[in-house]
């Protein structure tokens, strides 16, 4: 009796793991337009669904399985150069609840069928700038450093960095590249913060706009590309960065010189808090790739 009973949940065991339905995901991390795309596919054959009257759970199967299958690839996200969304999570300073509520903002396309009829598959976007969002907590932005001893700096509409080639790591020996994430940080060579999250104007969730070498070697009076002028505009001060810092190497270290070019005017300084910042990064860090099933 004990054998028959261990059989039949066997074979029901057996039952449940093969009728799950196969949902795949594939997408990526794109830093210069601050996106998160991604593609689900749904086998329909495994979910035991048939056309034309299966179509609409098999959307309902999608959408429930983008959601488990985005997680991960959000609590992944580089916050700052020491913590992920998953950090914030497992501190209890952000929840699972509040990261599923960004993936439910997703932009969507309507699901559509492959041409052999097997798979119906959509695609998704979430705006890095529905993420950042959600860990403003100023009220009122903090003020920006002044300098006691300003110089003469011309009046610009933005600032870009470059850092392109790999970098001095700030108290440690050897070089690298630096890398994205949403709130960077500067710093100058006497490691004074020249700028962080809470410097921004409050609805102003992008710290900085990121971009490669080709958006400032432009065929043009500027020399800056159309997209990266929106944010920097015609005459940005262009800084070349000299190290990185931080555990994850995000923020940037800029020369004494260059930094009270920007803190010794108000003008220049409110570049800073209205976000009109650029960094130029290696092609290489500014976009990867994720998948699971």
């Amino acid at each position: 009796m004990n054998r028959l009973l261990l059989t039949m949940l066997l074979i029901i065991a057996a039952g449940t793991v093969f009728s799950q339905p196969r949902i795949g995901i594939k997408g990526s991390v794109e830093w210069e337009t601050m996106r998160i795309n991604a593609a689900v596919s749904l086998d329909m054959a495994s979910a035991g669904l048939r056309i034309p009257a299966g179509r609409m759970q098999g959307e309902s199967v999608l959408s429930a399985g983008f959601l488990n299958l985005i997680r991960s690839s959000i609590l992944g996200l580089q916050v700052d150069s020491s913590t992920t969304v998953g950090d914030l999570v497992h501190k209890g300073e952000f929840s699972l609840p509040e990261t599923e509520a960004i993936a439910l903002k997703a932009n969507s396309l309507p699901p559509a069928f492959s041409p052999d009829m097997r798979h119906l598959t959509t695609s998704y976007t979430i705006l890095i700038s529905n993420i950042s969002s959600a860990f403003f907590r100023h009220s009122r932005p903090s003020p920006i450093t002044r300098t006691l001893r300003p110089v003469s700096s011309a009046h610009y509409t933005g600032i870009v960095i470059i850092a392109i080639e790999s970098l001095p790591v700030y108290s440690m020996r050897g070089t690298t590249l630096a890398v994205p994430c949403i709130f960077p940080k500067i710093w100058d060579s006497d490691m004074n913060l020249i700028y962080e999250r809470s410097m921004l104007e409050i609805g102003n969730y992008n710290m900085v706009r990121y971009a490669s070498s080709r958006d400032i070697f432009q065929n043009s009076p500027s020399g800056i590309s159309e997209d990266l002028r929106q944010t920097v505009g015609d005459r940005p001060l262009r800084i070349f960065a000299r190290g990185v810092f931080g555990i994850v190497p995000t923020d940037l270290i800029i020369d004494r010189s260059d930094a009270l070019l920007i803190i010794s005017t108000e003008e220049n300084r409110r570049l800073l808090s209205e976000g009109r910042v650029a960094i130029i990064l290696d092609e290489s860090v500014l976009r990867y790739e994720f998948s699971g099933e």
